[in-house]
């Protein structure tokens, strides 16, 4: 269990992503959440399912290790939802926009479904 409970808000989850820092963005989750990721290589009959702490370690450190740029540009929030949209930036000019709503239960993150649109870099 944590130390502290976070508070997932909109500021909260923008600081994390922007700056890349894996740690923070991993302790806005639930230890049984659950992210659904559909984009290119993971059509909606067979997404990307990140499941529990472990996995979800594994993801945010990928992801904010990657050499590339996040700008979160919308985020809203209600008493136990938040939506955002994301745009990020690969060093060769790829493009990635993700659009993703969340289920927030006790300042964490329970739920993600996320899509994401990249360039076609064929």
């Amino acid at each position: 269990m944590y130390a502290t409970k976070p508070d997932v808000t909109p500021d909260s989850l923008r600081s994390a992503i922007e700056s890349r820092d894996a740690e923070t963005l991993s302790a806005l989750y639930a230890d049984n959440a659950v992210i659904t990721i559909m984009d290119r290589d993971h059509p909606p009959s067979a997404p990307m399912l990140i499941s529990g702490r472990a996995a979800i370690n594994e993801y945010c450190a990928d992801i904010c290790g990657r050499n590339m740029t996040h700008a979160v540009e919308m985020a809203v929030a209600d008493e136990s939802h938040l939506a955002f949209t994301e745009r990020c930036a690969y060093p060769d000019g790829t493009r990635v926009v993700c659009s993703a709503m969340l289920d927030t239960a006790g300042g964490r993150i329970q739920r993600q479904v996320a899509l994401q649109v990249w360039d076609d870099v064929t």
